[in-house]
């Protein structure tokens, strides 16, 4: 987990869960490797906790293993909070995974959920990238509600983002941010019905290995890029290594929105 997702994640769980009760937290995708040091438990170390973490392998750091990818190893109404950092964008079906978030939190439990918005093609199977906007379709789509959404977009030259200006070290995944709370009148019934069937059939498929990664056609390789270009920011931090620390002036979270 990079420092910055780290950091996203240190101010939901500051503004959202609070000292003063013990919290059920799942924790999806918690798996580590040998070399990273920050996890959501340590995050969560001033608190009273009953922690979980689970993956779709086992590994540092996990509790229960998901032994089908989209079913979540946990009771529903059963979670305070629902953690996911730098995970979702290895998730193929991600929206049946927003609907077990939905199912396994209590009425009025939070998920929190950080995600790149760019960065270059990490780990075995990554998928997508997120906005603010994607994280309200997933707000529509399970039935939460969206408490924030943000991007941590690259400063402005003008009218136009300067992705030049991206200090590669500590913001270089533009993480966003969606913080959900699960309503107390939640449509169970309409919501069930929805969530078996896009779980059953996502754990049918299971994943992308199916399909196989078609040849670009020939100059399609670097469509849209200058012949001098590299394929990444030569100082960019691959996900889960630990980044050296932030200038002062890191842009922090803002506001909700973009």
């Amino acid at each position: 987990m990079h420092r910055s997702a780290y950091e996203q994640m240190e101010l939901c769980v500051e503004e959202y869960l609070p000292t003063s009760r013990r919290h059920r937290v799942v924790d999806l995708g918690s798996r580590v490797s040998d070399r990273q040091t920050r996890t959501h438990k340590g995050l969560l170390a001033a608190h009273d906790i009953d922690y979980v973490g689970v993956d779709v392998l086992d590994g540092p750091n996990v509790d229960a293993v998901m032994t089908r990818p989209y079913r979540i190893p946990a009771k529903s109404n059963s979670a305070d909070a629902v953690l996911s950092g730098q995970a979702f964008e290895h998730i193929p079906f991600f929206w049946a995974t927003m609907l077990e978030i939905a199912r396994v939190l209590k009425p009025g439990g939070y998920a929190f959920i950080t995600a790149p918005s760019r960065g270059h093609a990490h780990d075995a199977q990554d998928c997508w990238r997120y906005y603010p906007d994607g994280f309200r379709a997933l707000a529509a789509h399970s039935r939460l509600e969206l408490c924030e959404a943000y991007t941590d977009f690259p400063p402005r030259k003008g009218i136009w983002h300067d992705y030049r200006a991206i200090d590669k070290k500590a913001a270089y995944w533009g993480d966003s941010v969606g913080v959900f709370r699960k309503p107390q009148r939640y449509p169970r019934l309409t919501m069930f019905a929805v969530r078996e069937l896009a779980v059953w059939w996502a754990n049918r498929v299971g994943g992308v290995d199916g399909i196989p990664l078609p040849s670009p056609l020939t100059g399609r390789e670097r469509c849209g890029r200058p012949k001098a270009a590299p394929e990444s920011p030569p100082d960019a931090v691959p996900d889960g290594v630990p980044a050296q620390a932030a200038p002062e002036d890191a842009p922090a979270r803002a506001e909700a929105g973009s």
